[in-house]
């Protein structure tokens, strides 16, 4: 039977869609924690260790420590660090791989560079 008939879609693009739905949240996510400069060069940061960074970050960046708190609790929520108690501080480091999940997804992006002849008859001139 086919999909009018049915109403259904064949399994391999359900699963295709489904696919495509997760990941372009994971994206949004992902890229809305990194929405803010400062969560940025939190992450550039970060990056440059080779160990978790306890109390460092503060005298790193020109914001008051509460202020840190916050984009670190932005970060970690959205899986881009992650955190462990060390006495009475939290040491924050990326999370393993998140980097590399985050050039992938990126990656999936399709590429427009405005040459392609199939849409160039079609399209009006933007500006």
């Amino acid at each position: 039977m086919n999909e009018a008939k049915t109403g259904c879609r064949p399994i391999d693009s359900v699963n295709q869609e489904d696919l495509a739905v997760a990941t372009d949240g994971e994206l949004a996510s992902l890229a809305k924690a990194l929405g803010h400069p400062l969560r940025v060069r939190i992450v550039r940061l970060l990056a440059r260790q080779r160990s978790c960074v306890c109390g460092e970050l503060v005298g790193e960046l020109p914001v008051a420590q509460s202020t840190v708190s916050q984009h670190l609790k932005v970060l970690k929520r959205a899986g881009l660090i992650q955190g462990t108690i060390d006495g009475p501080r939290v040491c924050y480091c990326l999370a393993p791989g998140v980097m590399a999940r985050l050039r992938h997804l990126i990656e999936t992006l399709p590429v427009h560079d405005g040459q392609s002849e199939t849409h160039t008859a079609t399209r009006r001139k933007c500006g």
